[in-house]
């Protein structure tokens, strides 16, 4: 197998599952009993896997791969992570104004004037909603929120979003909002 030219994270193994060589994963796709519909998986070494035949346990998928015949050949694949091309994602069953999140790095930043404030370089959902991480040349990186208040529009023909750099935070407005005050009355002196 030739090296990835866009790799997208499918699934990370965990232990083996049983003597007959299954692995328990943690599938990264909506449907975790899909992972085997988009194509052979691979790993970044270069190895393909054929998933045989796929369960869903609990939190995570049971998967036997061809080959992987014993519980050693099993644990030895623990940790290793799994991905697909690009390619492989079928694009034409996402609606208009959706996309995956692999395609919105590498975007570039703008705001409604032009200013660049840097590239999409990862999203992440910590929990409490999912985060664009932008990183600008000689800039550490940033993490602002991706909602409709911040992120404006996406453009990925154009190769960029637009922002509202107040409502990400990435500066501050020049009216800083009412003054807290308290509701006693100050004491001349």
């Amino acid at each position: 197998m030739a090296k990835l030219e866009n790799p997208i994270l499918m699934a990370t193994i965990g232990g083996a599952q049983g003597l007959r060589g299954e692995v328990r994963a943690k599938a990264y796709t909506a449907d975790p009993t899909a992972l085997g519909d988009y194509g052979n998986l691979h790993s970044l070494d270069g190895r393909t896997f054929e998933i045989l035949d796929i369960r869903e346990m609990k939190n995570v998928v049971v998967v036997r791969f061809r080959g992987i015949n014993d519980r050693n050949a099993a644990e030895a694949l623990n940790g290793l992570e799994l991905y697909i091309e690009r390619d492989n994602l079928p694009d034409e069953e996402l609606e208009e104004d959706e996309f995956f999140y692999a395609d919105l790095e590498g975007l570039e930043a703008l705001d409604d004037q032009g200013v660049s404030y840097g590239t999409v370089t990862g999203v992440f959902d910590f929990g409490a909603g999912d985060l664009l991480e932008l990183k600008g040349p000689g800039k550490r990186p940033v993490l602002i929120p991706f909602s409709e208040v911040s992120v404006l529009d996406i453009d990925l023909e154009g190769g960029k979003i637009t922002i509202d750099p107040l409502a990400a935070g990435l500066v501050d407005g020049e009216d800083d909002g009412p003054k807290f005050t308290s509701d006693k009355p100050k004491k001349n002196k």
